[in-house]
């Protein structure tokens, strides 16, 4: 192991509060000098804000160690899609596109692509309709999904994200969304060209047993599952094997400095407790 891959939401912090020793262990991977980059699914604001919050919370970062779907997506706009993109994202997050040309929001055609994000609570019938009539203009823009996870816990509960409604633009046009964001494969491979460094070098630290932990083995990195944010025990028992359970991001460093020197065992026994169960 030589590279860490950390979600930010649920990993770090949940909500607007730190987890306990996130930033003492940001802390240790600094002083030990681990490379490492956040990687988070977040497109419902931009990466300084990003930054901003985690400064507030005792976290030092700077928008090149923070790697959002915006950011890779506009690099893959520009090679494979370039005209003027449609954007559903939140208005904050828009200002991650002003390289590229923008339709205007009240469009109904004319797009080369139609990119979808986290909009929360600002989705509603019309809206979802325009992303559909754009998708059913001729020529059929690309579908972008920036990400697709299922959902995240905010204060009041859990919530819904991107992929639901990406599920249900494409059953009404046909189309199929070119994800950019966990758990593609190509969002973990732009990260680990950032860190430089292979695939069995690297370990993911996240919270989502689908998005963190199957995406990163799904590109041959280890994928470890923590006990904060989004986890729920039936996760251990989704079919999906993390290579290590983690009460929290509190417990890295100790786990590191046991594991680092060997090799990590695949998929260990699920349902084991305790602060390392890769033993």
């Amino acid at each position: 192991m030589a590279a860490l891959l950390l979600d930010m939401d649920g990993v770090l912090y949940q909500g607007e509060h730190a987890v306990p020793g996130a930033s003492e262990a940001v802390l240790w991977l600094r002083e030990q000098r681990i490379p490492h980059l956040f990687l988070t699914n977040t497109t419902s604001r931009p990466r300084s804000s990003l930054v901003e919050k985690l400064a507030g919370l005792g976290i030092r970062a700077d928008a090149h160690s923070i790697l959002t779907p915006p950011v890779a997506a506009v690099e893959w706009l520009r090679a494979h899609a370039p005209g003027p993109a449609a954007l559903f994202v939140p208005e904050a997050t828009a200002s991650d596109f002003e390289a590229l040309p923008l339709l205007s929001r009240e469009a109904r055609s004319g797009a080369a692509s139609v990119v979808v994000g986290d909009l929360g609570s600002a989705w509603d019938f019309d809206t979802l309709n325009r992303a559909f009539r754009l998708l059913m203009d001729d020529p059929c823009p690309v579908l972008v999904a920036l990400g697709m996870t299922r959902y995240w816990r905010a204060h009041d509960g859990l919530r819904l994200d991107v992929a639901p409604f990406i599920a249900a633009l494409e059953c009404a046009t046909g189309a199929r969304a070119v994800v950019i964001g966990k758990p593609a494969r190509p969002f973990f491979e732009v990260a680990m060209g950032r860190l430089h460094h292979r695939a069995d070098e690297v370990v993911m630290i996240g919270d989502d047993i689908v998005g963190d932990v199957e995406g990163a083995q799904r590109s041959g990195i280890r994928g470890v599952l923590v006990r904060t944010g989004k986890f729920r025990e039936s996760d251990l028992e989704a079919g999906i094997r993390p290579d290590a359970v983690l009460d929290s991001i509190d417990d890295l460093p100790s786990w590191w400095q046991k594991t680092h020197d060997m090799s990590l065992p695949r998929a260990p026994p699920l349902g084991e407790t305790g602060r390392d169960t890769s033993r």
